[in-house]
């Protein structure tokens, strides 16, 4: 897979963990990322939560790409939920402007 920098991706860990992050650089060992959240189940469904509580915000987290057994583009939904999780900023979906 072609990891960009900037771009949100989904993470699966030997764990069994999901983690979603904005990738901000990686090498052959590790992948950097800011604003992580795991994906947790709860009463409504599928919500984000914080991966780390106890780190500065905004600060960049190493993930070692040996406790990675899959990576993948991160759904839209998803990925503008996020946004809105990480920003504060609700992203609209996407409508044709008819006029």
């Amino acid at each position: 897979m072609n990891i960009k920098e900037n771009e949100v991706y989904t993470f699966k860990l030997s764990s069994g963990e999901e983690v979603i992050g904005k990738v901000v650089g990686f090498d052959s060992d590790y992948v950097y990322m800011v604003e992580p959240l795991s994906v947790s189940p709860g009463p409504q469904g599928m919500g984000l939560m914080q991966t780390i509580f106890t780190s500065e915000e905004g600060a960049k987290v190493t993930l070692n790409i040996k406790n990675v057994t899959m990576i993948t583009d991160t759904a839209d939904a998803i990925k503008q939920k996020y946004i809105q999780t990480t920003t504060g900023i609700a992203v609209p979906s996407k409508k044709i402007v008819m006029g």
